[in-house]
């Protein structure tokens, strides 16, 4: 039997985003002090060589992965705001809205992230800055141009939008995200008021004039 024909029968090792999804993987059960280069070329399949040959060090894979997971969450909200951009009930269209960005916030992986990118931001700091540009920072950019264009038609009375986007998105994720972050829990839902209490205070302040 020649080597290509044993080859055959082998599954293939995983490289590019395949790679950096096994080697999340890795790091989000471990935790980056724990996770070896060992282990993620186990799990993808690899050796140690071929995983070396594309990440050189630890920390390089580390920041390709954090690197890809913010590339995958760009402009994660923007159907959800658009589809508030078209609403016409605002009130309503604001809630649909702040549930999506619970739920999205506080699930298991990017809690998982969140922890992860966290625990290294000292001794890693260009990656925690990057995450925090590429994935938090632009997001919130994004709403806030929703609110500016909803206070330009009248609907909210917006002065500083990016301050707006910044005050309705922890008045949706600041205590469950806080009791989360402080506890063993895992993506279970911690006790929070309803998101319709947050867009109820953020529109006693931003409300239509006149209202």
């Amino acid at each position: 039997m020649t080597n290509a024909a044993r080859r055959r029968g082998r599954p293939p090792g995983k490289t590019g985003p395949d790679l950096i999804a096994a080697a999340r993987e890795v790091f989000l059960e471990s935790g980056y002090g724990a996770a070896t280069m060992d282990a993620v070329a186990a799990r993808a399949q690899i050796s140690k060589a071929s995983l070396y040959r594309e990440h050189p060090s630890k920390d390089a894979l580390f920041a390709a992965v954090v690197r890809a997971w913010a590339e995958a969450g760009r402009d994660a909200m923007r159907p959800h705001l658009e589809r508030l951009a078209a609403g016409e009930d605002t009130r309503a269209d604001l809630i649909d809205l702040a549930e999506v960005m619970r739920m999205g916030v506080l699930s298991r992986d990017v809690l998982g992230m969140r922890r992860l990118v966290t625990a290294e931001a000292r001794r890693l700091p260009e990656v925690a800055a990057s995450y925090l540009e590429e994935s938090w920072d632009r997001n919130i950019r994004a709403l806030a141009a929703a609110l500016q264009d909803l206070g330009e038609r009248g609907r909210l009375t917006i002065p500083d939008p990016l301050v707006a986007a910044d005050q309705l998105t922890w008045l949706v994720i600041g205590s469950p995200l806080n009791r989360l972050l402080l506890t063993d829990a895992d993506g279970v839902a911690a006790p929070a008021a309803p998101v319709a209490d947050a867009v109820d205070l953020f529109l006693a302040g931003y409300g239509p004039s006149g209202r």
